[in-house]
């Protein structure tokens, strides 16, 4: 499975600063509103210690991380639900991520202009919240208008989507995330094949200055309460010192997060972040022709696995053979796990977990 974030935020809070960072695709930045004016989608590598590892006892031709898809629109404003700026043309693109990335300013400086004239994190957020809602709130009652004549016409399903839609639309009216209301698997299900928005995750990110890289300002601390309200996360970070980071090797990379008294970038830190807060896992296939990562969700059964590989593997699975990274790392080989008898054959109920080396058996 792909991982997919999009990027909102107001104008001037550091959104495409950190799209260049993460993604070396060279979005243009500029001290103005608007400067986006396409979307950006870009992919960066999910980084990842264990696929070194696992390639240093393991001969291979290529290795192929995890990846991680950043979709960066216009700055939303005030009133973009109904044509303000130009953000809400593209809210489309991003109604196919699985989390939202919103990035918040978190740092004074009068060179760089504030759409609302002063810095308030916690208002930013609830302007961008609201238009995401009432974004939302049009889509709804857009599909509401498309379901109600085959809903008269005795369409079951007609019927189901209709009063989902108008539980939607009446939570969206108020203003309110439909994640924060309570939903039957079935609506959960109806919901998805919409998209809204206002279902997904979100993991705020605080751009903050270079001197508050540990994101002890108040301006931080007021959007980690508003965060912990909405049982969602906050990494902290400087998105110029990551859009710096981007274009270092890797030993002047080190040397500067060393400087810096950080042990992982903001960009390692988002990252794991957003598979935290998604609940997402990786697992590995390893062989002479290629070491890969591959994404999946915790709890995943192996038959889940496979089906991320080749959506015909799901059907076909037979069964597994399994062993972890940690177990190759003590022994050195996939020989000498076999002979220690720490290679494991499992079935159809096995859930897998973060850290298997996997081999699919499948039919035909």
């Amino acid at each position: 499975m792909k991982l997919a974030c999009g990027i909102v935020g107001l104008p001037n809070v550091g959104k495409s600063t950190l799209f260049n960072a993460v993604t070396a695709a060279g979005a243009e930045c500029a001290n103005y509103p608007f400067c986006t004016i396409e979307p950006n989608v870009g992919v960066v590598p999910v980084p990842d210690d264990r696929l070194a590892s696992i390639n240093e006892r393991i001969v291979t031709q290529e290795v192929i991380p995890a990846v991680l898809e950043i979709v960066d629109i216009a700055g939303l404003v005030a009133g973009a639900s109904k044509g303000e700026g130009l953000g809400n043309k593209f809210l489309g693109n991003i109604r196919e991520t699985q989390a939202i990335l919103h990035v918040v300013r978190c740092f004074e400086d009068p060179d760089v202009i504030h759409v609302a004239g002063q810095v308030d994190p916690v208002g930013d957020i609830g302007v961008i919240e609201l238009e995401l809602a009432m974004s939302d709130l049009e889509m709804v009652n857009r599909n509401i208008e498309k379901v109600t004549k085959k809903a008269r016409g005795n369409d079951a399903e007609a019927k189901a989507d209709l009063a989902c839609l108008e539980k939607a639309a009446a939570w969206l009216d108020d203003g309110k995330w439909l994640r924060t209301a309570t939903w039957t698997d079935g609506e959960r299900a109806i919901l998805r094949r919409y998209m809204p928005l206002t279902m997904k995750r979100v993991l705020y990110v605080c751009n903050v200055a270079e001197d508050d890289l540990g994101g002890d300002s108040p301006h931080v601390a007021a959007v980690r309460a508003h965060a912990e309200a909405q049982g969602s996360e906050v990494v902290v970070l400087c998105a110029q010192i990551e859009n710096e980071l981007a274009a270092m090797d890797a030993a002047d990379r080190a040397e500067f997060l060393a400087d810096l008294g950080l042990e992982r970038s903001g960009l390692e830190r988002l990252v794991a972040s957003a598979f935290h807060l998604l609940g997402l896992m990786t697992f590995y296939t390893a062989g002479p022709k290629e070491i890969r990562a591959w994404t999946i969700h915790q709890g995943d059964k192996a038959p889940t696995a496979a089906g991320v590989i080749h959506t015909d593997f799901e059907k076909l699975f037979i069964r597994a053979e399994i062993y972890s990274v940690r177990d190759l790392e003590e022994l050195g080989s996939e020989a000498a796990i076999r002979t220690k008898g720490r290679l494991r054959t499992e079935g159809r109920d096995y859930v897998m977990k973060d850290g298997d080396v996997a081999h699919f058996l499948v039919g035909k």
